[in-house]
């Protein structure tokens, strides 16, 4: 805490102290701007402008009332002289700007300041610096912080090392830095692991994040709540869903704190993972609800495909009192995207603004597009985008071109791709598109001539990999993978999955392949991808008529899609597939999308 760092001068005469005492219980008073304005006129008349505990209490106060500016100009206004600058303080108006969402950089202006003028600062000075450089992500500046706090010796706090972790983390690029700073602590606590659990799951490197929550419980250190919201997340990311089960029980067991964050954050795992009916069984328990976790269900529900219940959701917020955010209406708008919903999306759509005073975003306008391009509805589609009042993004030009495959408007769909590739000419996707197109065209000599510009230009698709959790170990597959110790176990599971399911009817979509190789060899490729490794390892490894579930990084492409259909037919399986987009329900050789995603 700060009162542990050096102690500012006091006055000395009686006269001075009582005055001082005087705007100190008027400070602590302070409970509005108008009333730090008479005391600041007080501390004038008093001569007290100079007096170091009552600078500080003013900044403190400022800080509590979000003034922290006008307490600066103040305080280090031509009325201050010098000596009354003490790094108690500093720390103080640091503090201040620091958690002030846009004063970040004045923190750091500061922390200057207060070496410039020969103020040393100490231990308490740094955490303060460091998560406002933590805030602005500068990972320069933060290297630079790093390095005083090493020269004046305070690199062996635990604080100020905890200070540090976050501050990396919270950098692009940083995250490796973070984990060096973590591995040479003397000692570490659940602040500490916390913190670098939490870096893993910023960045997206989930499998990092549960990997090192594992390695904190093997150390015997306890988590706290922030730990089990981060770990939540990373499951989240991962689908691990079997692992989100066991945290679920973990905090049961140990009685963590059941905060709202970390119950919004079991929602959200559950209803990412695939178990939506869990996720809204946690929701109807929770006795304090707030808009994350309304929104955490409907995106919950929109994802599955059950558009219907999250629009009834909606309506149960609104009757309950709380107002749906920008953030609440793109869940709900990609729930009647995802279930058809076309007229009931225009209403919502249209009140955004007429009942709520919500302008649209660009992601609510990409909502609409998908809306209309899902229903069909694709010359709709592009007047729409025509009159949006925003320019459209790649985004949205990609999502009416997929519509175009899908709907047969390819002439369309070409003209689409050629002015994506003329701005964007070197996003491999825009390629793709056109040469998804050109196959539905049947015209293999252009299709061929895509391919081989994607060449000349060292372009490669974004290769998929679809991960599995099984015994609570998340195995991961790309495609072709013979990585894995049972590799020929798992190819002879898939070539024996392919002789069943073509006896079925199945037949391979081989226009999803870009190679110029004959209909085998490609039929030989598709039978590679990464979602049909995993389902074949999950086949193998889990008993009849279990669920298989299965997590893909990208859009599942249309050879999988047909070819999972009939899987689940074949085997008696339920297989629940998570793509870029959307969860997709294969049952009965049929799926929740209804063949449009």
């Amino acid at each position: 805490m700060l009162s542990s760092a050096a102690t500012p001068l006091r006055a000395t005469t009686s006269k001075s102290r009582a005055a001082e005492q005087s705007c100190l219980a008027l400070l602590q008073l302070c409970n509005s701007l108008p009333k730090l304005s008479q005391v600041q006129t007080q501390i004038l008349k008093l001569g007290l402008e100079s007096n170091p505990l009552v600078l500080t209490k003013f900044a403190s106060v400022s800080s509590e009332l979000g003034a922290i500016n006008y307490a600066s100009a103040f305080i280090f206004g031509p009325a201050t002289e010098p000596r009354a600058f003490d790094s108690f303080l500093f720390n103080t108006v640091i503090r201040g700007f620091a958690q002030t969402r846009d004063s970040k950089r004045n923190a750091v202006f500061h922390y200057q300041k207060m070496c410039n003028l020969g103020v040393l600062p100490n231990k308490f000075t740094y955490p303060f610096v460091l998560k406002a450089c933590a805030g602005i992500g500068d990972l320069r500046l933060g290297e630079t912080v790093h390095g005083l706090v090493v020269k004046l010796g305070f690199g062996d706090d635990r604080n100020v090392l905890n200070t540090l972790v976050h501050m990396y983390c919270c950098c692009s690029g940083g995250v490796e830095y973070g984990r060096k700073v973590f591995d040479e602590m003397p000692k570490w606590d659940s602040v500490g692991w916390s913190v670098m659990i939490g870096g893993y799951a910023r960045w997206g490197m989930s499998t990092e994040a549960v990997g090192l929550f594992r390695k904190m419980q093997m150390a015997g250190v306890r988590p706290d709540e922030i730990t089990m919201v981060s770990v939540l997340s990373a499951c989240r990311e991962l689908g691990a869903l079997e692992l989100g089960k066991w945290l679920e029980g973990y905090i049961e067991r140990k009685k963590v704190q059941k905060s709202l964050e970390l119950c919004n954050a079991l929602v959200d795992m559950f209803a990412k993972c695939g178990d939506v009916d869990k996720a809204l069984s946690l929701f109807f328990d929770m006795e304090e609800k707030n808009i994350v976790s309304w929104t955490c269900v409907i995106d919950g529900l929109a994802m599955h495909g059950r558009g219907l219940e999250a629009v009834s959701l909606f309506e149960k917020m609104r009757r309950a009192g709380e107002l749906p955010d920008e953030v609440a209406f793109i869940g709900l708008l990609t729930a009647c995207s995802h279930s058809g919903l076309v007229e009931e999306g225009r209403r919502y759509f249209t009140s955004m603004t007429k009942e709520f005073g919500i302008v649209p975003k660009i992601e609510h306008y990409g909502c609409m597009v998908d809306l209309f391009c899902r229903g069909g509805l694709v010359k709709e589609a592009l007047r729409f985008v025509h009159r949006m009042p925003i320019e459209p993004n790649a985004v949205i030009w990609r999502t009416l071109v997929t519509a175009c495959r899908a709907h047969g408007e390819l002439k369309l769909g070409e003209k689409i791709t050629k002015e994506l590739i003329k701005d964007e000419p070197m996003h491999d996707s825009n390629y793709v598109l056109l040469s998804n197109i050109y196959a539905k065209m049947l015209n293999w000599e252009k299709k061929t001539m895509v391919r081989e510009v994607m060449v000349k230009k060292g372009m490669r698709k974004t290769p998929g990999s679809t991960m599995v959790e099984l015994d609570n170990e998340i195995y991961e597959f790309v495609a072709g993978d013979k990585s894995h110790g049972q590799y020929k176990e798992i190819y002879e599971m898939m070539d024996e999955m392919a002789k069943q399911i073509k006896k079925a009817g199945y037949v391979a979509t081989t226009s999803e392949v870009l190679l110029d190789i004959d209909e085998e060899d490609k039929e030989d490729t598709l039978n590679r991808h990464s979602e049909k490794l995993a389902i074949a390892f999950a086949l193998m490894k889990t008993p009849p008529h279990t669920c298989i579930h299965i997590v893909k990084n990208l859009r599942v492409c249309e050879d999988c899609h047909s070819a999972t259909k009939f899987i689940s037919k074949v085997y008696k399986r339920e297989i629940l597939v998570r793509d870029r987009n959307r969860f997709h329900h294969f049952k009965d050789g049929i799926c929740s999308c209804k063949d449009f995603w």
